[in-house]
């Protein structure tokens, strides 16, 4: 993967202008087509197959009328008046009769009318206008809400003083979340630690260019995706709020791993290349985990919250691309001018060039002052750790372990009880700011009716059957009347058609109160009594109703999404560190992380703690979906921080070999980094609580908590003293795990090896394969040993001697399609076994032992132009025709090679050299491996037991194919 990286590094860096305009390109491109698709976004919340969802879609057939969303005008008479009075009366009568003729409204329903009861309150002080709407929330036009808003204002100026009104309801009780001037304070801050760390606006200003290029680029996808399907409106905001703070801190560990290798002398080119190996890995390992956190959050079937995680992970995704490609690319205009120092040590020069002129020491200009030699790719693992803050802070956290452990576990188990008390429910009214209309008809509502007047259930059934469907509703509704929890049931009614009936209950409680779930399940707990007692297959639904079980089925996800995610993400996180106790103690920690934000946001929502400072408008349960989103996005990022200090804590153990000396030489050289990138993020979410939606502060304040708790309590306290307890422990991994699982090399041990053997055998060398103690070994013998070749362009490499396992084992470790073991092998310029995919791409590979048609599998191989072709027991193929063809085939290629200019070569195998003259071209004399005379490190090959032999056959079976 790091030699991968470093490629894109090193090509963005020359094709600057190239990527630029690319990446503009693309956002002026997706700008037009967001202007031309955009179709809205929208707040609505349903979930197919659940009972409230299904007979919504009944009643959309069946009973229209009340299937729609609704609105309501809420009157309140002035002190010593009631809404009987005529004043008061009269203008609520126009107006619902005006309301009657407006676009979209299917009918009004009167607080005067002799049909329904309980619009007019129980001391006739207010009263309410029903508006029933065609379509559901997200249907109804604009031009039909502010039709029905007008009519309210109309009606609140001819109602005497002292006289209150406001237009609520259901079709009200979502507000489109906004961008504010406070979201931009997050940015402002980001840009001052940006300043601070690097040391430089030119540098500070590359995070915060690619991460708002991101954002932009993801909200227009976001809004030509509404083209396809419906997208809520906190989506946009979610995935902006994520875009923004990892597109920034992933810039940021590119660009200061870029600024420490200027330092150590390492040209702008090579030190690009090599910052996008080393960080880049990090970087796009931790997306790809943040990814599959987001996405997961497809699992819990939920439609508007699986749009939402996609479009937060498409939002994470473009960010890692924009950090691995953008990044590199403006670090190539910037040069050499973000050099820590850069200036300081050119004044210096020139202050003594000055003095030295003085003095008369010198006679001619200053030279040049020789440029510092380029820096090892590996840092300096056993260099002396600089001193400072974090230097200290490890030691003292590592000083005692066991002490650091067990206060951070208790000290952070306690700031995470609240999350005991925690509430959940979906957002209505009663949620919005108090100065909107919505949430102050909802609280009148409640004070004049009581709070379950702002949630009513409807209970419907088919009633098809009835030969007295008005008896029959009557008595339902009368039952229903007299269970506990329900206020009143104002209607009960069948349809125009006599075939499905409606109740409406009112509950004693508001929506979002436990009760209300429960007074439905009490409900729905009685419908085998009702298809007994009356023959009605009833069912609940209604608004309140959905949101309790859309609720309910978010509940129910949470235990199968987090072992998913987690599950996904333990194995990711093994595969990078090649450890067991790392990825099961970053899983460990982030559920104290997960923990302590729950505590927080039960604190402040619920309780009211900091509830001015921070705006709440309301106190009660916190809207549903915010525990798994919080799960979901807080596992990414804690488990960015994890990557980031954790890998570069490896780096130093690979390169210096001292676990415990590497917790404080990494700790120190990523600490500054994370602690920046922490900052960050918790401004950039910090900035979402005072002014944000309902539905995104919790999520805000609960990130802010989560990403501070983890990156300075979790991942650089605890982190480290876990770590030291371990010591060497912390980086065993089981032989068989380590050999299945594919390798990353994230910390870029594999890069640092190409780098090195960039000029071996020799400089300039145009060799197609060289090894140098070359060795191929199964679990517990090996096959190969200490063999040593070059081979050069047009030449022939025979492998034999030995037995035909050894030689196909040597073959295909050759062309990287078995492990090499040891030794230093190069093929087609790429080194083994780091390079094995690029090799594998470069080489062919064709068993003629295993062959019915030989001659034509070669031709097939060599279609793919190879620059090394291994043709194993050529021996075998004993036809004098087809020997002749084979040379004839084997030529040509040769001849091909020759005119388009590549290089080409070819290694065959068998067990005895001789009578070969007939099949190979004409060439140079070939080169022999003997393996009977090959030194072996263990057990020779013809003492494999049958057992071995069956273990690497298969095995080379399986790469082969």
């Amino acid at each position: 993967m790091s030699s991968l990286l470093y490629s894109v590094g090193r090509w963005a860096f020359r094709a600057r202008k190239l990527v630029l305009i690319l990446w503009i390109g693309l956002l002026a491109l997706l700008g037009g087509g967001a202007l031309l698709l955009n179709q809205g976004t929208d707040n609505s919340f349903s979930i197919p197959g659940t009972e409230s969802q299904e007979a919504l879609d009944t009643l959309s057939r069946t009973f229209p009328q009340v299937s729609g969303t609704s609105a309501q005008v809420v009157v309140v008479a002035p002190d010593g008046q009631t809404v009987d009075d005529s004043d008061i009366k009269k203008p609520i009568e126009a107006a619902a009769s005006d309301l009657k003729d407006v676009d979209g409204v299917s009918g009004v329903t009167s607080p005067y009318s002799d049909q329904v009861k309980d619009l007019v309150s129980d001391d006739r002080s207010a009263a309410i206008i029903t508006v029933q709407l065609k379509g559901q929330m997200t249907t109804v036009t604009a031009e039909t809400k502010d039709d029905i808003k007008k009519v309210g204002a109309d009606l609140a100026k001819q109602l005497p003083d002292g006289s209150k009104s406001a237009v609520g309801g259901q079709l009200f009780s979502q507000n489109l979340p906004t961008l504010s001037v406070i979201e931009l304070i997050g940015v402002g801050i980001a840009l001052i630690v940006l300043i601070v760390t690097f040391g430089s606006f030119l540098a500070a200003g590359m995070p915060l260019l690619t991460a708002i290029l991101g954002v932009a680029i993801s909200m227009c996808l976001i809004f030509i995706a509404t083209l396809f399907g419906s997208i809520s409106s906190t989506t946009p905001m979610l995935a902006l709020m994520l875009g923004l703070a990892v597109g920034i801190d992933y810039s940021l560990f590119i660009i200061s791993r870029h600024q420490g290798q200027l330092k150590a002398g390492v040209p702008p080119e090579e030190s690009a290349a090599r910052a996008v190996a080393t960080a880049g890995s990090a970087v796009l390992f931790a997306g790809i985990t943040v990814i599959i956190a987001l996405a997961g959050l497809a699992v819990a079937n939920i439609p508007f919250l699986t749009t939402m995680g996609l479009a937060a992970s498409a939002a994470v995704a473009v960010a890692v691309i924009i950090a691995l490609t953008l990044t590199p690319a403006l670090l190539g205009f910037a040069g050499a001018r973000l050099t820590p120092g850069r200036r300081k040590s050119a004044r210096e020069e020139k202050r003594r060039a000055a003095a030295a002129a003085e003095a008369d020491e010198v006679e001619a200009p200053p030279a040049e002052p020789t440029p510092a030699p380029a820096a090892d790719f590996a840092h300096a693992a056993n260099a002396e750790i600089p001193r400072g803050f974090f230097r200290g802070w490890v030691r003292a956290v590592t000083r005692f372990p066991i002490v650091t452990v067990v206060a951070v576990i208790v000290g952070l188990g306690i700031a995470a009880l609240p999350a005991l008390q925690l509430r959940l429910a979906l957002p209505d009214a009663g949620s919005q700011p108090e100065s909107s209309s919505a949430r102050v008809a909802y609280d009148l509502v409640s004070e004049h009716f009581g709070p379950g007047y702002n949630g009513p259930l409807i209970v419907t059934g088919s009633i098809i059957q009835s030969t007295d469907p008005l008896g029959l509703m009557k008595k339902i509704g009368d039952e229903i009347a007299d269970l506990p929890g329900v206020a009143s049931v104002p209607l009960a009614t069948p349809n125009a058609t006599a075939d499905t009936g409606i109740v409406q209950v009112v509950p004693t409680t508001g929506p979002d109160d436990p009760k209300t779930a429960d007074l439905v399940a009490e409900i729905r707990a009685k419908h085998q009594h009702f298809l007994d007692e009356y023959g009605v297959d009833l069912k609940v639904t209604g608004n309140t109703a959905a949101q309790i079980d859309v609720s309910s089925r978010l509940g129910g996800a949470l235990l199968p999404f987090g072992v998913l995610v987690v599950g996904l993400s333990l194995i990711l996180l093994t595969m990078v560190f090649r450890s067991i106790a790392v990825p099961i103690k970053a899983a460990l920690g982030y559920l104290l992380s997960v923990g302590v934000a729950f505590g927080a946001v039960t604190a402040v929502f619920e309780w009211g703690w900091l509830s001015d400072v921070l705006h709440v408008d309301k106190t009660g349960p916190i809207i549903s979906f915010m525990p798994i989103i919080l799960m979901g996005v807080l596992f990414g990022l804690a488990m960015d921080y994890e990557v980031f200090l954790v890998s570069r804590i490896r780096e130093d153990y690979v390169h210096g070999g001292n676990a415990r000396r590497a917790i404080q030489s990494g700790f120190v050289g990523s600490a500054k980094v994370v602690t920046a990138a922490a900052i960050i993020m918790i401004s950039v979410f910090a900035a979402f609580v005072p002014e944000g939606d309902a539905s995104i502060k919790p999520i805000a304040l609960g990130l802010a908590v989560g990403v501070f708790v983890d990156a300075f309590i979790v991942r650089m306290t605890l982190v480290p003293a876990v770590l030291q307890l371990l010591g060497e422990k912390a980086w065993w991994m089981p032989r068989w795990l380590d050999r299945i699982l594919p390798s990353f090399d994230v910390e870029g041990d594999g890069l640092q090896k190409e780098l090195q053997l960039a000029d071996w055998p020799e400089p300039g060398a145009t060799d197609v394969a060289a090894a140098e103690g070359l060795t191929v070994a199964t679990r517990k013998r090996t096959l190969v040993g200490d063999v040593s070749f070059r081979l050069g362009d047009g030449e022939v490499l025979v492998v034999h001697g030995g037995d035909r396992t050894a030689a196909l084992a040597l073959l295909m470790a050759i062309t990287g399609r078995t492990h090499v073991n040891g030794g230093t092998v190069k093929v087609a310029g790429f080194v083994l076994p780091t390079r094995g995919a690029a090799v594998r791409s470069a080489t062919s590979v064709v068993r003629l032992d295993h062959s019915d048609t030989p001659v034509e599998d070669v031709r097939r191989a060599l279609a793919s132009r190879p620059q090394l072709l291994a043709l194993d027991a050529v021996d075998t193929l004993t036809d004098p025709v087809e020997r002749r063809r084979l040379r004839a085939e084997l030529t040509a290629a040769l001849s091909r090679a020759r005119v388009e200019e590549r290089p080409f070569a070819l290694v065959v195998s068998c067990v005895d050299p001789s009578g070969l003259d007939d099949l190979l071209p004409d060439t140079a004399e070939p080169t022999a491996v003997d393996l009977s005379d090959a030194p072996r490190a263990a057990t020779p090959v013809t003492d494999l037991t049958d057992t071995d032999r069956a273990e690497h056959g298969a095995h080379l079976e399986k790469t082969n194919a």
